[in-house]
Parts: C-alpha cells; structure tokens; sequence
C-alpha cells in the first residue's frame, strides 16, 4: 500500500510536471511568450497529474489495445476537465477558461480539439511515459523516493495554500466588479473608480501571475482590472511618498 501511494504521487508530480511544460510551450508557439500556467505557482499543473492517475490505473491492463485506450482516454480526460472547469467555477466565482469559440464544445468547458489532443496524450501515458517512469524508478531506493514524496508534497501543500488565498483575492474582485455593474456605476468612471478603490483597499496582493496564465480572465474583466492596476500603483507612490516625508523629519 505505501508503495502505491509513493510511487502514485510521484508519477503524479511528474505528469503534472510534463502537463506545465506542454502547456507553457503551446502558449509559447501562439505568443512567442513564457508564460507562468496553471493555477499553482510551482512548474506542476495537477489536472495532467491526475488526468495521467486516471489513465494509467484505468488503462494500463488494456495495453494490446491502443483504440480502446484513445478511446477512453478521451472520456475520461474530457470528463476530468468538464468537472474541475465546474468545480473551479463554482468556488472562486469565475471561469478560468472558455472554449466557446471552438467547434464543437459543451458549455465552453471541453471541446472536440482539446479531447483528441487528450486522447493522444494517453497513448503517449501508456506506451512512452509508463515505461520511462519505471526506468527513472529503478535508479533510486525507496526510501529516496519515500523523502523525495514526502519534501513535494509538503511543497505542494504550500503553494496550494498560497495559491487559493490569491484566487480568493482574485475572486472577490471579480464579485466587486460584478456587483459595481449590476448597480450601474460603472456608467460614470469617477465613481465607479472612487467605489472600487474603498471596496479594493485592504486587497495586499494583485493577482497578476493568475491573469497571465488564464487569459479568458484577463480579457472578460480587462478595463475592472485595469483601474484596479492603477489604484494600487497609486496608493504603492503615496505610501513612498509617505515614508519619504518621514525619512526627512
């Protein structure tokens, strides 16, 4: 049983690693950009790392059979991202990606491109990730890989923390903007910006680097966001200004 929880969580950490370098890559071929993706800060993007659990405790047994593993590669995966896409969207009150503009999707969760791109990644799971996993598991004892669980977990823990207490901040944000709309005061800028900086001011973070990894968040509340950018440029140049001041006396 130890076993299978140490070398399942590693293989999770190393899928999640492989999904983070698949995706900073495809964004990379589209904008010719780094860009820091998925929900945690870490280089692990957990969804791959489970998607990847899923394919190969369901899967593996049906390695003869590469169109059955395709096959329920892509239900499985498909499914997996419908209900984190849900499950995210219900907690922090925002949709963190959207694939309505792609043929074929449902709800803007999933889509036909995505799900066979998926498919594919689970021959790749089978067939070329097991195998050199299990070779990468032979070079070291255990009781490495026992700590080595041990130390990425407790890091995982931590940047998990750290990142839903700024999806929060994120969150609450967007219900601001959201509530300032539907009262209409965003039709006269001084106020609407007056009122967003009272209900912002005790925010210490801005979520910048979760804007540049989800960019349907960035774009759906973009000219919000900006004020907000502005407000706490501002209040950072009075707080110099204030210590400055200060300093001379």
């Amino acid at each position: 049983m130890k076993e299978i929880l140490v070398y399942g969580f590693m293989i999770f950490i190393f899928c999640s690693f492989f999904g983070y370098f698949l995706e900073v890559f495809w964004v990379y071929l589209g904008t010719k950009k780094w860009v820091n993706r998925g929900f945690l800060c870490g280089p692990v993007i957990p969804i791959y790392g489970l998607g990847a659990l899923l394919i190969f405790f369901c899967l593996l047994r049906y390695y003869n059979d590469p169109v059955v593993i395709f096959v329920f590669g892509v239900i499985i995966t498909s499914a997996l991202e419908y209900f984190v896409s849900f499950v995210m969207e219900k907690i922090f009150h925002n949709k963190w990606w959207d694939y309505s503009n792609e043929k074929y999707n449902i709800n803007g969760r999933i889509c036909l491109r995505n799900s066979l791109a998926f498919g594919v990644l689970s021959l790749v799971i089978i067939y070329f990730l097991t195998p050199i996993l299990a070779i990468i598991f032979d070079l070291f004892s255990f009781k490495f890989w026992s700590i080595t669980a041990l130390v990425t977990f407790i890091l995982i823990i931590i940047d998990f923390i750290y990142s839903v207490r700024v999806a929060y901040n994120l969150r609450n944000r967007i219900i601001i903007v959201e509530e300032l709309k539907n009262e209409k005061i965003n039709m006269i800028s001084a106020i609407f910006e007056k009122k967003l900086k009272e209900l912002t001011k005790e925010f210490k973070t801005f979520p910048n680097r979760l804007l540049k990894a989800f960019p349907y968040l960035e774009n759906e509340y973009h000219n919000s966001f900006e004020i907000m950018k502005k407000i706490r440029e501002q209040e950072k140049d009075r707080r110099k200004k204030l210590k400055t001041k200060l300093k001379i006396k």
